[in-house]
């Protein structure tokens, strides 16, 4: 899934937690009537503007010697040579530098799809892509010559586009890559024979439904073949890449998926990421487009879990030598290598995760780049490091969670810092972490005017009894200490993601919690920032520690005298839906009421590529994907159940809610649904999940025996 996504990665690429994608944007009809309803109304609004916040988003003009501003209603420059601040009448454009990683984003084609299109560099040509074959024309589309011919749906074969699930979970938007100099192109060929279909009825809402069919591997199943391909426009031919260096597409053999494909900066060769399908190998590797051979750069392996599939790299002046992601330690760090494979030196060998490159001064031999090395493995600092791995310097105070912005010239930076509970200031600083002034405060009149209460972050240990986790607590702004509050619970869960779980950033509250209720963002050892081993607890078993873990969160606040542990509600889409509905089925002492929307039941259901990273095939993994099914713990539900799926769900099949109705039904259950009919991979309206949460922890009071 990809983080939406997001079951996938900004997050791995997976199920996402979505947005409320409202059905309708009106309120329910009983809601209005509802207990909280009317404070929800007077507060919400006020509550989203309470803060003026202090944190500055502004940029670097006059090449970094001006930094301007917006802050009260103005615009502001400060001037590092005078160390003056004055009012700008005229706006600079902004001078701060781009970077150059080859991570680019942007619109693209719809989820699981590839643009049809790709223009060579030199804007002479197009690449074309029609009815599973391959065509190159002029740019404006005369002189149309085909590349291939025997692509078909009856053949189920496909060229300059890829299978949906490379869309869906590694990120391929496109399926024909140009080499710089326009000479060559570069494409996907699929073969899907060994794939099945999923029939998938569309236009439910009309007089006439229609099919779609789309070749979607699930857990266990056949995958696509894949192949790359070369085209030359001078000889007018095409060469077959060697991706799996002469051995047969099996599981094992790495270049069962192949996918990140980019031209050499030097257009020399074509960079790919190629795994096993387990995905604990990965291969960065280079192919000749005149020999079709492949040679390894880079070789990675974490044999306990699964590997990073995207790693991030960097290219220096040159583009001989690269800065690479790499978890191989057990955390995120940095290694310089050069185009041979030859790793040059480690830059970082830190125990804890690195998060971002800020910015590559090759002048100075030096990197920047954040880190989750504060107090907690929320807060994120500011280090720089020479390249040569020396050095290595923390420039931010560890007590906040930090986002800088680095002036062109790396000799200041400013620095926006804030923890749960400290509202964002805005600090200029020099290079070594000095405070040269501070540009903005937020201002907390009105918060404090309106009653509003700060978020609480506890601690508590994971299910493990070993591992520390955070969670935290937005109040209703007429909070009583001495009333007894209902909970609910936010949340995602999937692996890496850092969606509804606690965090270091101040918020104003959370409106919601007008209704009468208590928010609880819970971590769990799936939460990133706690290095690959800890991830490894989940590896084989999805939906089991994730869910013990948040149970545990909640049982930490039971002794609190204004929790009532009888009322506890869950919510979450995607993964999100997973975890909810698996939580009160799993945890039914510790969950009361739960809003599961578009969650995958089963991980059979889900696709090959995600699912598999995590959870392996079910064919060798019988006990994780029998413990990780909902439709396991059916008899156990207790309390109350909604569940929601859309009709035209392509990502989370329908037949995932279908199996759990099933199995509830079997089991004696009541439970109520909501349906999105021709709806995609969505969430309930808002609104009527709050009815629903009102109605079974407000109005009726649930007893947990």
């Amino acid at each position: 899934m990809t983080q939406w996504k997001t079951f996938g990665r900004v997050l791995p690429a997976g199920l996402a937690l979505l947005a409320f994608a409202a059905a309708g944007l009106h309120a329910q009809d009983r809601l209005k009537t509802m207990p909280g309803y009317d404070q929800y109304q007077k507060m919400a609004g006020q509550i989203l503007g309470s803060v003026t916040s202090g944190a500055v988003n502004g940029t670097w003009v006059d090449s970094g010697k001006i930094f301007q501003y917006n802050w009260g209603g103005k615009l502001w420059r400060y001037d590092l040579a005078a160390r003056t601040r004055a009012e700008a009448t005229t706006t600079d454009t902004a001078k701060t530098p781009a970077g150059r990683n080859t991570r680019v984003g942007g619109a693209g084609p719809g989820r699981g799809r590839q643009a049809a299109t790709s223009l060579s560099p030199d804007g002479k040509l197009k690449a074309i892509y029609r009815d599973r074959n391959l065509f190159v024309a002029d740019s404006g589309g005369a002189n149309e010559l085909a590349l291939t011919t025997d692509g078909s749906e009856k053949a189920r074969i496909k060229y300059g586009t890829a299978s949906w699930v490379y869309g869906e979970e590694l990120n391929q938007t496109t399926a024909m890559w140009w080499n710089p100099a326009s000479t060559r192109l570069a494409y996907y060929r699929f073969d899907e024979k060994p794939v099945p279909d999923y029939y998938l009825q569309l236009s439910q809402t009309k007089i006439q439904s229609t099919l779609d069919v789309e070749a979607y591997p699930k857990a266990g199943v056949d995958n696509p073949v894949v192949d790359i391909f070369v085209y030359d426009i001078a000889t007018r031919k095409s060469i077959k890449l060697d991706i799996r260096d002469g051995k047969p597409f099996s599981n094992d053999v790495v270049g069962h998926y192949v996918y990140n494909i980019n031209w050499s900066p030097d257009g020399t060769e074509l960079l790919v990421n190629r795994t096993n399908r387990r995905q604990q190998i990965l291969e960065f590797a280079a192919c000749s487009p005149e020999s079709g051979k492949c040679r390894v750069i880079i070789h990675e392996e974490w044999p306990t879990g699964w590997v990073e599939n995207t790693p991030g790299i960097h290219w220096l002046e040159g583009n001989k030598r690269f800065i690479w992601e790499s978890e191989r330690n057990g955390f995120k760090n940095f290694y310089l290598y050069d185009i041979s494979g030859k790793l040059l030196n480690p830059i970082t060998i830190n125990q804890f995760e690195a998060v971002n490159i800020v910015r590559v001064d090759e002048q100075a031999k030096t990197l920047w780049y954040t880190a989750r090395d504060g107090d907690n493995y929320m807060k994120i600092q500011l280090h720089r490091v020479g390249l040569n791995g020396k050095g290595d310097k923390r420039l931010t105070d560890p007590a906040f969670m930090h986002t800088v912005n680095l002036s062109p010239d790396t000799k200041f930076f400013t620095d926006v810092a804030q923890t749960h509970d400290q509202a964002p200031v805005t600090r200029l600083m020099d290079a070594s972490g000095k405070v040269v002034i501070e540009l903005a405060k937020s201002d907390l009149a009105k918060f404090d005017s309106l009653g509003l209460k700060k978020i609480e972050m506890f601690t508590y240990l994971a299910a493990d009894g070993k591992t520390q986790l955070h969670g935290t607590i937005a109040f209703p702004s007429n909070f009583d200490p001495s009333r007894k509050y209902p909970i609910l619970v936010p949340v995602y869960g999937g692996p890496a993601s850092a969606s509804s779980t606690a965090s270091e950033q101040f918020r104003a509250g959370n409106p919601q919690a007008e209704y009468g209720f208590l928010i609880v963002n819970l971590d769990t050892r799936a939460t990133p920032g706690q290095g690959k081993r800890t991830l490894d607890d989940l590896y084989l078993k999805l939906g089991q520690p994730e869910m013990d873990d948040m149970a545990e969160g909640i049982k930490a606040l039971w002794s609190r005298p204004y929790v009532d542990k009888a009322r506890v509600g869950i919510y979450g889409t995607s993964y999100g839906g997973y975890s909810s509905v698996m939580g009160i089925l799993r945890h039914p002492d510790v969950f009361t009421v739960a809003a599961a929307q578009s969650p995958v039941t089963k991980w059979d259901n889900y696709d090959t590529i995600y699912t598999e990273r995590y959870m392996w095939i079910p064919q060798e993994n019988k006990e994780g994907y029998e413990n990780g099914s909902a439709m396991k713990y059916a008899d156990r539900l207790k309390g109350r159940l909604m569940l929601y799926y859309g009709t035209a769900d392509d990502n989370v099949h329908p037949n995932n809610m279908m199996q759990l109705i099933q199995s509830l039904q079997k089991a004696g259950k009541s439970f109520e649904v909501q349906v999105g009919p021709d709806q995609g991979h969505s969430a309930m309206n808002q609104q009527r999940m709050m009815e629903f949460f009102i109605e079974n922890l407000v109005l009726k009071h649930p007893t947990i025996s």
